[in-house]
């Protein structure tokens, strides 16, 4: 179970005043339904679970290196919290969804003579990289993973300054060149994303407005636009079985620490988890 605390506010008071407190309830393996169907992954039953999150990217654009990668498949974060104190909570079991989006370009620029060697995978490498050129198969796909502990605080992002969301990933890149473990980053040397709703150099964020739903009992913050433009890009890393790791750097312009950027915009939903287990049973 992964934790981290983060600072309870008027945005997420519902939730807090409501649940705070409490020792939790247990919940048989049923799904939320109608409107707390967002939280089907909220780890319910954990023992004095408070409310349950859920952040949605649904646009945005991610630049490593000298590589821009336009979000265009919404892509989901899902959590518990859990009250340590009237102000404070901690981060329960965080996921994330695994949704590819479109590298532009793919491999194009990559020169297949420039894998090197005369071993036996070498020359497949070669033949590989010339029959996808060949046939424009080409195309990569970029997906973001988890690759470390996840942080909230929604005092920084209410009064749009400072991290409001610390995290860690690594960014698996996909393609039949490219094998099954090509990334940038890895979870000892992730790309530490500190977002922030405020500004981060060039960029600004914004918190987003609110509302409530299932008749007060869902609170979203929605059109929340959360930026980073300070944080390192690491060399690529597993990519062709490791022999393509250097080609691949040199077209993504990796390593890079400067000149990467992060706009993650979409919407958060928080609701208290005896609701979310109350709608199991309607």
């Amino acid at each position: 179970m992964v934790k981290n605390k983060i600072t309870c506010t008027l945005l997420v008071v519902v939730a807090c005043a409501a649940s705070f407190g409490a020792l939790g309830v247990s919940s048989a393996m049923a799904t939320p339904k109608g409107e707390f169907a967002v939280f089907s992954k909220c780890p319910l039953g954990t023992p004095r679970l408070a409310a349950c999150l859920v952040a949605r990217t649904e646009s945005g654009e991610v630049k490593l290196g000298n590589t821009t990668v336009p979000i265009t498949n919404t892509q989901t974060l899902q959590a518990g919290l859990i009250n340590i104190n009237e102000f404070e909570q901690e981060v329960v079991d965080p996921s994330l969804t695994k949704t590819a989006q479109t590298v532009p370009g793919g491999l194009l620029g990559i020169k297949c003579s420039e894998i090197t060697g005369e071993f036996f995978i070498e020359k497949e490498l070669r033949k590989l990289c010339e029959k996808l050129f060949n046939n424009k198969a080409e195309t990569v796909y970029a997906t973001t993973e988890l690759a470390g502990t996840v942080g909230i605080n929604q005092i920084a992002l209410a009064l749009e300054e400072g991290v409001a969301l610390d995290l860690p990933v690594k960014v698996k890149l996909e393609n039949t060149l490219l094998g099954p473990e090509c990334y940038v980053g890895s979870s000892t040397e992730p790309v530490n994303l500190e977002l922030t709703t405020g500004p981060s150099g060039t960029l600004k964020g914004k918190k987003g407005s609110t509302l409530s739903k299932a008749h007060g009992k869902i609170l979203q913050i929605s059109n929340t636009s959360l930026v980073d433009s300070a944080f390192t890009a690491p060399k690529a890393n597993g990519c062709g079985f490791g022999l393509l790791d250097g080609l691949i750097d040199s077209k993504l312009g990796l390593p890079a620490t400067t000149g990467n950027l992060a706009v993650l915009n979409g919407t958060e939903e928080i609701a208290n988890s005896e609701f979310v287990e109350e709608s199991e049973e309607e």
